[in-house]
């Protein structure tokens, strides 16, 4: 019972600081836009989230051997809850970036506390439930995220102390829970080099997965304003791209465990160009048109990360696994700080349809990275289980070791 009771601490922390760090993305761009900050200043922000991400990652796996997991927990929240308010004191968008890292750093070190607590804490037994139930309650959260600014005010105080009430509020079920603290997992060895010697395919499709939805989630706010969306319906156009990607899982795992995952990137990619493609055209066709494009952007993007990692773990052995997770999550973090500047600077002088052309030449790149290392060497013959691969920490490698058991 206590672990069952653990558990759902930890789940409901994940929603919580789902909704508040996953909600405060689009709030910013729309406020931004009511605020006057040009395009580029919007896409700053973004990066800057990134930049709090990767410190993160990094820092607080230290942070929790030093102080433990409840506490580590609590400095990140903190940090979170502060940045947050702080958006009511100024608007200065350069002061709301420092702001962003810090909601940023929350989110990548909260995570990093909660998965390497469920790590502890799972057994052989309960591990394919306890995962299943941590992948629902985070991307149900991170939908529902999306679509709180729907309700939310732009660029008002209410707003903003509403999101950080929840960053507060995801602090209380796990720093109340009886189950004891487990012990102080050794922080992962970063070595990004590891994962271009398993598989530079696999870096390249992390990047240009983090370009694809890096771009859209920050600065999808700003094209949707451009293409004529209301703010409420700024919000399920992003919830559609989340809705799109969570339907996408298990049809795309079923191919990549039945076909060459390099292939299986490669028609990834190349309908995924057909879906920028199709997302540009669909702007004047109405609303309906806008949200079932993006939907279907949503599904042939976010699971090229998942194969990316599934084929890169082919070549890994089992003691590599969760150093080559945190150096993929390295070339996610580089490929998201970069991206939501570079596409709402291509925004601003081309207009809507460059961030869709600027993904989309993303994918070429991957296609003919792809091909060419296709002829390098052959797919291999003993291949891992195909994995949903939350992008939250470096240590949700730790969750998916097992999970990863060659077929």
């Amino acid at each position: 019972m206590r672990l069952l009771i653990s558990f759902a601490a930890l789940f409901l922390s994940v929603i919580l600081l789902q909704l508040s760090t996953g909600g405060v993305g689009p709030l910013d761009a729309i406020s931004g836009l009511t605020l006057g900050f040009d395009k580029e200043q919007i896409g700053f922000l973004g990066s800057a989230h990134f930049v709090g991400f990767f410190i993160g990652c990094w820092w607080v796996p230290r942070l929790m051997g030093n102080v433990g997991h409840s506490r580590a927990f609590a400095v990140c929240t903190a940090l979170g809850a502060m940045g947050l308010i702080g958006h009511t004191l100024t608007e200065d968008p350069l002061a709301w970036a420092a702001m962003r890292i810090a909601s940023g750093l929350c989110m990548a070190g909260c995570y990093t506390v909660i998965e390497a607590w469920l790590n502890a804490k799972v057994t052989n037994e309960n591990r394919g439930r306890a995962m299943g139930t941590y992948r629902i309650a985070d991307l149900s959260a991170s939908l529902a995220a999306q679509l709180l600014i729907a309700v939310l005010p732009p660029a008002a105080y209410v707003s903003y102390n509403l999101l950080a009430i929840l960053c507060c509020a995801a602090l209380l079920p796990l720093t109340m829970t009886k189950a004891s603290q487990p012990e102080i997992p050794d922080a992962p060895r970063l070595r990004p080099r590891l994962a271009w010697n398993c598989s530079p395919l696999a870096v390249a499709g992390v990047i240009v997965a983090a370009l694809s939805s890096a771009s859209f989630r920050m600065v999808g706010p700003i094209y949707g304003q451009e293409v004529g969306l209301k703010v409420g319906q700024i919000a399920f156009f992003l919830a559609s791209f989340v809705l799109g990607g969570a339907l996408a899982q298990y049809p795309l795992g079923w191919l990549a465990d039945k076909y060459d995952r390099r292939w299986v990137l490669i028609w990834l990619s190349a309908i995924a160009i057909v879906s920028c493609a199709i997302t540009m055209a669909a702007s004047g066709t109405g609303t309906i048109g806008v949200m079932l494009a993006a939907a279907f952007f949503g599904f042939t993007t976010f699971p090229i990360f998942s194969v990316s990692a599934a084929h890169a773990n082919d070549f890994a052995t089992s003691e590599q696994r969760v150093e080559l997770s945190a150096a993929l999550m390295f070339w996610y973090a580089l490929g998201a700080i970069a991206s939501p500047y570079i596409s709402s600077a291509l925004i601003d002088s081309f207009g809507p349809p460059a961030l869709f052309a600027y993904v989309a030449a993303g994918h070429v790149l991957l296609i003919v990275f792809g091909l060419s290392r296709m002829r390098a060497r052959p797919a291999p013959e003993d291949r891992t289980r195909y994995v949903y691969a939350p992008r939250t920490s470096f240590t949700i490698g730790r969750l998916l070791k097992r999970a990863r058991e060659r077929r």
